[in-house]
């Protein structure tokens, strides 16, 4: 069966242990964590303990974001992707997401193929790059990226689909699942409306409220028998309360299950008391 997990950063502003939480509680298979400036995200005795405490996996670890962890692991980016290697393997999870980088990034750039399989011969795990959008002014593109925003065009050997951003870079989503085939191993889910020119604004909605075939792609990978990972990235900073917050979660879920022909798991019990 699929596993369907929830990335902590869909809580946001609440931190890495509501991630943990909030999962048990709507029903996730496990949980991806992003690496934040958030120090428990870095912590894997930290992650383990919470990961047994909530009753889930952490299926994956999504290396720093760079414009929003500047000095996490320090400045050397092959350091954080490294870094972000070990934290996997060391609490268990398969995978590491990671974005292409940003054209100033200099070697890092230029020899990032490289450092993706070189990263995971050294460590034992898949480093799935995401796919990213355009950021452009005037009409055109600036060319931000290097090697670029499309995984299917660069020599790696595993990918991750974002929903979200190829709505954002008006990149047909279920073409890019197709274009990457096997090498297609992690899927961001979530959803957004094609943008306008000029606007650069990421909106990760709940799958079902945009307009990507994201049914459609989840239905052709059960079909398939795929064998890699379904988590939800969605923002949730504007649900006016918790229980609000939990129901854009399991509706997330829901989608999900529905349309990877997976019925319902039985109830979970409640979530431990936070300490």
């Amino acid at each position: 069966m699929i596993k369907v997990g929830l990335s902590t950063i869909s809580v946001f502003p609440k931190g890495v242990e509501d991630g943990f939480r909030l999962a048990h509680e709507a029903g996730y298979d496990g949980v991806e964590v992003m690496v934040t400036t958030d120090a428990k995200t870095r912590s894997p005795e930290r992650l383990l303990e919470l990961s047994e405490r909530y009753q889930q996996p952490i299926m994956a670890i999504h290396a720093p974001v760079v414009l929003l962890t500047t000095f996490v692991w320090g400045r050397d980016p092959f350091v954080k992707l490294d870094r972000s290697a070990e934290l996997a393997v060391a609490v268990g999870a398969p995978a590491v997401v990671v974005h292409p980088p940003f054209r100033w990034q200099g070697k890092y750039a230029r020899t990032f193929v490289d450092a993706v399989r070189q990263t995971e011969q050294k460590h034992g795990i898949e480093v799935a790059v995401e796919n990213m959008f355009p950021w452009a002014m005037g009409g055109t593109d600036r060319q931000a990226y290097l090697p670029g925003i499309d995984p299917s065009e660069m020599d790696v050997d595993h990918a991750t689909l974002d929903f979200s951003h190829c709505a954002l870079a008006k990149r047909d989503s279920m073409q890019l699942a197709l274009d990457l085939g096997p090498r297609l191993r992690h899927l961001h889910l979530t959803d957004g409306v094609a943008a306008d020119e000029d606007k650069v604004f990421d909106e990760h909605l709940v799958p079902g409220h945009g307009n990507e075939p994201v049914a459609e792609v989840l239905q052709m990978l059960a079909a398939q028998e795929w064998t890699g990972q379904v988590v939800a990235e969605i923002k949730t900073r504007q649900a006016r309360s918790e229980r609000d917050r939990l129901r854009l979660l399991v509706e997330t879920l829901e989608f999900a299950r529905e349309h990877l022909g997976q019925s319902a798991p039985a109830e979970t019990e409640p979530a431990p008391e936070q300490r």
